[in-house]
């Protein structure tokens, strides 16, 4: 792990805020990352790190990575501009026009697999495919959320819940002319994102805990019957079988019919990952700030920083002080648009004009925020890269 002092001397002379990745730490995830992904091939969630120059060093770190899975269609294209292969669509797309586009693309040999979990999108896809000509690929997206009383265990996504709901659908495009199986998806969120060791909340723990147990196993039950039925039905053997997240891919690559894992957060590690009971990642990527008022001997406040992740609102969503040590935020103003009140009484002299380091609670919503991201590696910077937004774009 790395102190304040080594980020403050390496990082001087930046101007602040500005965001950086620890490439030391980034490779410490990668491995942590293959090493749970049981030979199984990782397919990288690009949303997760919104660079192109490092989804490129993660997939040329080993042939085990392999293929991209995007979060809109423009996305997908422009990374499909870059050279990238193998992209999956995470999310169903229903504009007519970025469909079209989609197929057109196709026409030209690009090929990007659209997601789709009811007729209404495969009927989408088969008026744009007709008109250009083309057949598209197709991923079958299936729900893994369970029910328990009172709760829905899970995140609300796909409507197909069962194996039937499933065949349906999958019936509907194999009649299609226009449009053809490729693979399947399903994730379950509520294994892959959400901590089971959270501080001072033992109880919740322990029923997360619980209720992760049962979707790991229900989740392989229903995949398992899945593809058996598919493969009764005669269809041509599926591309991939797609499942997982950073936090269940020790789980779900272990399932037979599994042919490859999805991993996007670990890669930078955010807040929100440090409280799983069955890894341990490194805080790979993060942010600066700079002191520039000091209202009291224990306050410093920082010039901006509040960058609050998306989600049920609350505080674990807030970018928490990473560097010094013992750093907090406070509750009554959390972390600002424009100033962030920092209370720390550690062993660093802290003066104006010195940084705050600072976790975002999520991976790649950090990009969003900065153009560049600076390289850190042996003491010392060396180099830099620009995230979506330095190259211009903005998908979301």
């Amino acid at each position: 792990m790395r102190d304040y002092r080594y980020y403050k001397e390496v990082c001087t002379g930046i101007p602040m805020p500005f965001a950086f990745v620890d490439l030391d730490m980034l490779e410490q995830n990668i491995q942590s990352v293959l090493q749970r992904a049981s030979g199984k091939k990782i397919r990288i969630a690009s949303k997760s790190i919104r660079s192109v120059d490092v989804l490129r060093r993660i997939l040329q770190e080993n042939a085990q990575f392999q293929g991209i899975m995007c979060f809109t269609v423009p996305e997908a294209l422009y990374l499909a501009e870059q050279g990238f292969t193998d992209l999956l669509l995470g999310y169903p797309a229903v504009d007519a026009r970025q469909l079209a586009s989609v197929a057109r693309h196709q026409r030209e040999g690009c090929s990007i697999t659209m997601m789709v979990d009811c007729r209404a999108h495969v009927e989408q896809a088969e008026v744009a495919a007709a008109k250009y000509g083309v057949v598209l690929p197709l991923c079958v997206d299936i729900d893994l959320s369970i029910d328990v009383p009172g709760l829905h265990f899970g995140v609300w996504r796909s409507p197909i819940r069962s194996t039937d709901a499933a065949l349906d659908l999958i019936k509907r495009i194999a009649q299609s002319k226009h449009v053809v199986l490729e693979g399947l998806m399903g994730y379950e969120a509520q294994v892959a994102g959400l901590g089971d060791r959270v501080p001072r909340q033992a109880l919740k723990n322990a029923f997360v805990q619980l209720l992760k147990r049962r979707s790991i196993r229900e989740a392989a039950i229903r995949r398992a019957e899945l593809v058996a039925a598919i493969e009764r039905m005669g269809l041509p053997p599926l591309r991939f079988v797609n499942a997982g997240g950073t936090g269940s891919l020790h789980t779900s690559s272990v399932e037979p019919v599994v042919t490859e894992v999805t991993a996007g957060s670990g890669f930078y590690s955010p807040g929100l990952f440090d409280h799983y009971r069955d890894f341990t990642l490194l805080p790979a990527a993060g942010y600066a700030i700079e002191i520039v008022r000091q209202p009291r001997g224990d306050l410093y406040t920082c010039l901006g920083g509040g960058y609050t992740a998306s989600g049920a609102g609350g505080s674990d969503k807030l970018p928490r002080p990473y560097l010094p040590q013992g750093a907090s935020l406070l509750a009554m103003e959390g972390a600002g648009e424009v100033q962030t009140p920092i209370r720390y009484n550690g062993p660093e002299e802290l003066e104006l004009g010195d940084p705050i380091f600072m976790r975002h609670s999520k991976a790649g919503e950090l990009c969003e925020r900065f153009t560049h991201l600076y390289y850190i590696s042996n003491n010392g910077i060396v180099g830099e890269t620009t995230t979506y937004r330095g190259d211009g774009l903005c998908y979301l």
